[in-house]
Formats: structure tokens, C-alpha cells, sequence
């Protein structure tokens, strides 16, 4: 596995990062002790790095993963807060609920704009302080936008930038591919550390896995790419992969074979967009967002690619 440092900050992370949110109760709802046992088959493959969020709620994985873990492990966690006392409840609550004296990066979760990052700046003044104290190493934003990244790059009380980023584009917000490599690229060059998210488009990149996650692998800014992983299967596909060893033939055949569904987010607005590009009829609207159904899914992706939102997912 593969080391880099994020930007300037000192923090040497995994080139593989492992993104909680597929293990927790949004997505595949794992038991604790078997998500845990996912996230520890990472570390043991030579992950450091864990991606999440104070709303994925899976910092019990996270800590029941790394009780008694030997090695440094790089947990960023991110928080919708908006003002100093929301913020400081949310790093407090992580750190109580990782048993932790810190966290190694805290950031604006979802900032799309210079505007919406203004209107967050209380909660970076808290995070600047919590700096200071030495309750978290590194802040700054994730982003699904072509326009966060270039706010965020000129920002100097930023360390780190997490944008949305993969092969086809899909979910990336006022811009193409090629407009979203460019303000990461700009924004390396403020010195910021980026780590990459949605290598797989939601799941809907699956298909063409291999050839995906080499794209992010090709992107030189990138320190780290966060992947979601819910089967010990996919933690030893993607460690292989991202170590530049070829898959076994049996491994990939076994990650191809996983059951998987069609999963609609909680922010769903029923738009309607994906109902109209479904040509199985698998999708329908009913009280005012998308419902699936399973029986006529053929889990093609197809959907995703005109979600405005970003909502729809492949797990």
C-alpha cells in the first residue's frame, strides 16, 4: 500500500481510504460487530485512513474497530454545523464517541459555494480554535461542486479538500470531469490535501470497477481516494487494486457475484428525472420521492447518471 501526505499538514494516509458510510445505517445497516470486522480487515491490509461523518452514525464501527489497534489510524470525520456551539458539539460528540483525545481532520460537510461557506463561518471559527487546541489536526470542506473546490482553495485556514470525483462525472455539481480536475489541480497548487470520494459513482461505476478506480489513481493530486466497502470481499479487491497487484480471477468473481440493490437517499425530492431514464420501469414516485422496485431493477446505473441530487446509489 501507498503513502502520501495530505497537502502540508504532516498526515500520512493510505492511498485507499475506507469510507464508513456503506457499512452504517444509511446504507447496508451491517450489525456493528460485523461493519467493525470490515473496517478492521482494512487496517490489517494496511489501511490507515477512515472516512465519516457525524451523520453516517458509525462511529460505533469505528471505535469497535480500532479498540486495542496497535497502528496510527487517520479518522476524518464532517459535520453540517453551522455555527461555533453546533460545531463544538459535533467534534465533542466524536470525540467521545471514538474514544479518542482528537480527530485527525474535521470538515464543513457538503459546502458547494463561497456563499455557503460564509455562511458557515462560525462553525470555522470553532474548528480554527479546536485547531489551536490540538482537538483536531486538519479542517476544511467536502464538496459534491466545481465551485467548493475553488472556494475552498483560496481559503488559507483550509488544510483540506474533499471532493467528488470519478471516471464518468456522475454527481458532480456546476461543471463537467474535466472542470472538476482542473479546480483540483488549482487547489493543489494553494497546497491543499485532497482526498477523493465517489471513485464508483454511488455504486453505479461497479460495472467497470477496475477501470474506474485506476482513473482516481491516475490523478495526481489526489493523496487518498475514499472508497465505501461493506464485504471483507470488496476490502481485499480494492487493497489489490490500489497495491497495483492484478485481482485473482476467483476474487473478482466473487465481488462481481455480491447481491446489491438500488438505495434512494433520505433527500430525495422526487424530481421525477430518473422515473423518465429507467427503462425497466423499476422506478416510480409515490409520496413525493422515487420508490424502487426489485423485482424489475436491473441495477444498471443508468438513474444515477441524471440524479441532480445525488441520491440514488448502487450498495
Amino acid at each position: 500500500m501507498e503513502f502520501r501526505e495530505l497537502g502540508q499538514t504532516g498526515i500520512i494516509v493510505s492511498r485507499l481510504c475506507f469510507g464508513a458510510l456503506t457499512v452504517g445505517p444509511l446504507q447496508a445497516a451491517l450489525p456493528v460487530d460485523r461493519g467493525a470486522a470490515v473496517i478492521r480487515r482494512a487496517l490489517e491490509s494496511g489501511v490507515n485512513f477512515i472516512d465519516t461523518a457525524e451523520c453516517y452514525q458509525t462511529y460505533p464501527y469505528i471505535y469497535e474497530a480500532t479498540r486495542g489497534w496497535v497502528g496510527e489510524v487517520v479518522v476524518a470525520s464532517k459535520s453540517y454545523a453551522y455555527t461555533w456551539e453546533g460545531m463544538r458539539q459535533s467534534l465533542e460528540g466524536a470525540l467521545r464517541a471514538l474514544h479518542r483525545d482528537y480527530i485527525d481532520i474535521f470538515l464543513l460537510h457538503e459546502q458547494e459555494s463561497a456563499l455557503t461557506i460564509r455562511g458557515h463561518w462560525e462553525a470555522v471559527e470553532y474548528l480554527i480554535r479546536a485547531r489551536k487546541e490540538g482537538l483536531v489536526r486538519a479542517i476544511g470542506i467536502s464538496t459534491h461542486s466545481v465551485e467548493g473546490v475553488r472556494a475552498a482553495a483560496r481559503i488559507a485556514e483550509f488544510d483540506i479538500i474533499h471532493p467528488i470525483i470519478n471516471i464518468s462525472g456522475i454527481g458532480i455539481q456546476g461543471g463537467t470531469r474535466e472542470d472538476m480536475l482542473a479546480a483540483i489541480a488549482e487547489a493543489a497548487s494553494f497546497g491543499k490535501g485532497i482526498y477523493g470520494m465517489k471513485a464508483l459513482g454511488g455504486g453505479h461505476l461497479i460495472p467497470r470497477v477496475e477501470e474506474a478506480l485506476a482513473f482516481v489513481l491516475d490523478i495526481p493530486y489526489l493523496a487518498s481516494v475514499a472508497v465505501g466497502m461493506r464485504t471483507l470481499a470488496e476490502v481485499d479487491f480494492n487493497v489489490t487494486v490500489f497495491s497495483g497487484y492484478p485481482v485473482p480471477p476467483g476474487l473478482r468473481t466473487k465481488v462481481r457475484r455480491q447481491k446489491r440493490r438500488l438505495h434512494i437517499e433520505d433527500w430525495c425530492r422526487g424530481c421525477g428525472r430518473c422515473v423518465e431514464r429507467c427503462g425497466a420501469g423499476a422506478l416510480f414516485l409515490a409520496g413525493g420521492r422515487v420508490v424502487v422496485n426489485p423485482l424489475n431493477c436491473r441495477l444498471c446505473g443508468y438513474c444515477g447518471t441524471v440524479c441532480p441530487d445525488f441520491c440514488i446509489k448502487v450498495i
